[in-house]
Order: structure tokens, then sequence, then C-alpha cells
């Protein structure tokens, strides 16, 4: 509990009606979790305007009420009218005051980038962990504490807002954790959810082609980007992508990594030509053990020893808690049966679809076949870009949905199609994931490699504005345990031959 004044205190604000020493007992934007004592914070969101909640939040209990508008609702005699500059600003101070400020009780390390956000939070906590440090991760995968998941109720979101996530960092401090590594996504750092959360290290991975539909255009989302710059106390930046550079500039870093030496302050992991990896930074180095492949693993590992260093952990300890890192569910995910290897990866953009073949095509013994999709509603460009890359790594690819949300999946699929171009690759069609999965595998022989790619971790799939229950790992495991030798047994499925589908052999589409 804490009085509404306290919150309003040094606060550019107007109060009219009720009492500005009220109790407030809770700080949301959403009605939905509005009970009674609440302050409810009426924000502009991206689908809607929060005033339009206002009448439900007082039907629920709430006893202000916080508009930016120029023209403030009228309320019932006792409810506090506040109005303010900025609701989302100040929803974000008060969810912080609300809590105790329980970000600056805490180091918190903010990594953002198109692809790897969630890998790179997850290594950060198992070298803390291996450092004998409590960490917390916070992101897409949902709360994790000393390496295990916490059984904490989080909205399904990269970044939680802030009413979420200074909760979240409040139960962290009580629970004894000392460092925080969550994950910062474009969206949330417009939405300004992290706004008033003290963030000691930046993390800046890198970045690509991907939320752009999101955002307005490639501008706006860069704009969203460079936000962690001046939200975070330093930045730890990859100094491998010039995008990255470019997006920093004028900041200068506190550490730097990449996959070469260089200088300074400088993290850097490459591989030592015979399956391990060389790790190195300023004044030492280590050999390690490879537990992940990819380069772009190598990378995501370089930046999780950068913020290490950068919290004053032990170098040596730390190079030898890389050769045990795991890769979180729907990274890289591998099962295997009868010399088939199937692999689930979340890579749902160009740069991630391309990391991934690329490192499964240097170890694959015989064909790469890949299956992918699109998202719907978003991001159109990408989709001719990725059937490219799909085409040019793989022997065989299915082109199927991924969640198709509000768009016809047979229209997004075109739109993949269009990026194939003359390239050699046998390319089909299916809409259903699972059958295109099925028959992905079943047209798979010993030595062969299946990617299925863009879902990852995902339990379902939304297609209609409907989410239905969907695994792409399950999938995968449930065809492939019907593999006998180069077919499945799946009675009263058709032929692998017989399917339906566009074929592209270098020629005309069918």
């Amino acid at each position: 509990m804490i009085l509404l004044c306290e919150l309003l205190k040094n606060w550019p604000c107007t109060a009219e009606g009720g009492d500005i020493r009220t109790e407030i007992h809770a700080v949301t934007d959403h009605s939905a979790e509005v009970v009674p004592g609440s302050l409810f914070v009426a924000r502009k969101g991206r689908a809607s305007d929060g005033a339009a909640h206002i009448p439900e939040a007082l039907r629920k209990g709430a006893v202000a009420v916080v508009t930016d508008s120029a023209s403030p609702p009228v309320l019932p005699p006792g409810v506090v009218s506040v109005s303010v500059p900025d609701a989302a600003d100040f929803l974000a101070h008060a969810c912080s005051a609300f809590f105790g400020r329980p970000s600056e009780r805490l180091s918190v390390i903010a990594v953002t980038g198109t692809n790897g956000k969630t890998t790179v939070t997850r290594f950060i906590g198992q070298i803390f962990k291996e450092a004998g440090v409590k960490a917390a991760v916070l992101g897409t995968l949902g709360l994790w504490i000393d390496g295990e998941q916490a059984d904490y109720p989080l909205p399904p979101m990269t970044t939680v807002p802030p009413a979420h996530l200074h909760k979240v960092l409040r139960h962290c401090v009580d629970a004894g954790v000392t460092h925080v590594a969550l994950e910062a996504s474009s969206l949330g750092l417009e939405g300004g959810r992290l706004n008033h959360c003290r963030i000691r290290d930046g993390i800046f991975l890198n970045i690509g082609n991907d939320h752009h539909g999101e955002h307005g255009g490639e501008a706006a989302y860069l704009r969203a980007k460079a936000r962690l710059v001046k939200l975070a106390d330093q930045i730890i930046v990859n100094r491998d992508d010039p995008a990255v550079l470019k997006l920093c500039e004028g900041a200068i870093p506190a550490w730097t990594f990449g996959g070469t030496p260089g200088d300074g302050r400088h993290v850097w992991i490459a591989d030592d030509g015979s399956g391990g990896w060389e790790a190195g930074w300023c004044g030492g180095g280590a050999a390690v053990d490879a537990p992940v492949g990819g380069e772009h693993n190598r990378l995501n590992a370089a930046a999780a020893l950068a913020a290490a260093l950068s919290a004053g952990l032990e170098p040596a300890g730390c190079a030898g808690a890389l050769g045990r890192l795991r890769l979180p569910a729907g990274r890289m995910q591998e099962m295997e049966k009868n010399g088939i290897r199937v692999v689930v990866d979340y890579a749902h953009t160009p740069d991630a679809l391309e990391a991934v073949l690329k490192a499964l095509s240097r170890t694959a013994t015989g064909r790469l076949i890949t299956v992918f999709g699109c998202g719907g509603d978003r991001d159109k460009e990408k989709r001719p870009e990725m059937g490219e890359i799909a085409a040019f790594y793989s022997s065989e690819v299915w082109v199927t949905s991924d969640n198709p949300r509000n768009e016809d999946p047979e229209a997004i699929i075109r739109d993949i199609f269009k990026g194939i171009g003359r390239q050699t690759a046998r390319f089909r069609k299916e809409p259903d994931r699972d059958r295109a999965i099925r028959y992905a595998i079943a047209g798979a022989t010993p030595g062969d490699v299946v990617l299925i790619a863009g879902k990852g971790h995902e339990s379902g799939q939304t297609a209609g504005g409907v989410t239905k229950p969907f695994s792409d790992a399950e999938a995968a495991e449930r065809h492939l345990s019907h593999y006998h030798g180069n077919h499945l047994e799946i009675s009263g499925a058709d032929p692998v031959q017989s399917v339906e589908g566009i074929c592209y052999d270098g020629g005309e589409m069918e």
C-alpha cells in the first residue's frame, strides 16, 4: 500500500476531486486487473485507448484515474482524477514506486537484438549460477531463478508491462536475487515498459529485419532499439554487427564482444578448428569445449561472457562455465532416430534462419530438409527473403503455416515463393503444419537433417483469431517415433508421393 500523494510527489500533474492521501493498493493499466483501491492509468495503447475502460475500472473499485488527455474525464465524487503529460511514463514510475523501486536493489542486465535475446539471457543465468551468484532470467520463457523455472504467473510477452515487471523484480529481491537478465524487445522499449527501471548493462546483439511493420517502418524500429542506450548505465556491444555499431554511434561501450580478438575490454569466442572454442578477453584466454553449434551461438556465448565480466565475476571460472552452456527449449533442439536428425528452432527472421541453416549445413552428412512458414499480419517484406535463404541452403523445403493470425495462409505462402527465384531446392507447400512436418520426416533418409523453423518453444498456433495447441517438438517426436527406414507407419495416410502441393525444381512453379 502507498498513498497517492507519494506517487504524485515531484511529478508534473494536476489532481482534482477526492483526496490525494487516498490509499493505493494496486497500480495497473488493465481494467481486468483492477481491484478495490486501485490506481488505474488510462494510457493510449496500440489497439485501444485506456479511457474507454475507465467505467469498468470504476465498477471494480478504482479510487483514482490517471490520463494524459487534453480533456480529463468526469469521474464520480470521491475518485481522484489525475492529469499527467505522459500516462505511459507515469505508469512505469508509479509501478516502480509502488513496489519500492526494486530495480535499484538489483543489477539489471537488459538484452536487446532482433535475434538471440532468449538464448543470451539464459546463458547469462547459467554462467552466474556456476559462479555462485543468485540470478534471475526474465523473458519469453517466463521467470527462472538460479537455474530453475519459477512458478510465477506472467503475461506471455518478451518484455512484460510495468505493473508486472516491478512486481516480479520485487519478488526477485525478496528471494535473495542480486542480478536479473531480462529481454528488452523493441515493442517493450518503444512502449516505455522499461522506463524507471534501473538498468546497469544494456547489451546490443544484432539488428535485423523484423517487427518493422509493427513499428511503422525501419526508422521507428531502430529508434525503439536505441532507447536502451539512454536507459542503461553502460552498454555492451556486438563489434561484428555494423548496424549495431551505427545504432550505438556516439556512445562508448563499457565492453564489446565478437568472433575475433580485439583490443581493450573486449570478449571474443572463435572456432578453434578442431571442434572446440577459443575464448579470449583483455589479458586472458582459454580453450573451451564447444557445448552448442553455430557461429551465432558462439556470439551469444561471447555476449553472456561479456556480461559476466562486466559484473566483476572471475574470468577463468566464467570461461569454464562456457563449456557447459545449454540452449533453451526450442533453440537448436535436437532429436534423432535411425540416423534422422530433427532440429526444432525458433528462427523466424531472415538472419536467424540463415544462421541456423548455415550451422546445420556444416554438420549434415546427407540432405538438409527445411520446414518453415512466416507469421501473418506483420513484416511481409521478410517472407520472400526467407524463401530465398531456405532455397539456398536446403535440398528440400516444405513451406507451411506459422501463425497466420488473421491472414490467409495461402497468401503468406505465395509471398514466400516470390523469393525462390531460380534456386535449385525442391519446394513443396503444405499449409497444415503438422502434415508438413510429417511429410518432411517421411521423406528423410539416414544422414539427413530436418529443420523445423519458426515456432521453437511455442505451444500454440494462432489462426483466424483462435489459438489452438500445437508444438513443433511434440509433432516431430510423434512423427519420428513412427519412422522405420524411410517410411512412416501412419494408418490412413496417403503416400508422400501423392501429396498435393507446389513443387519447384528450378523451373516454373506448378
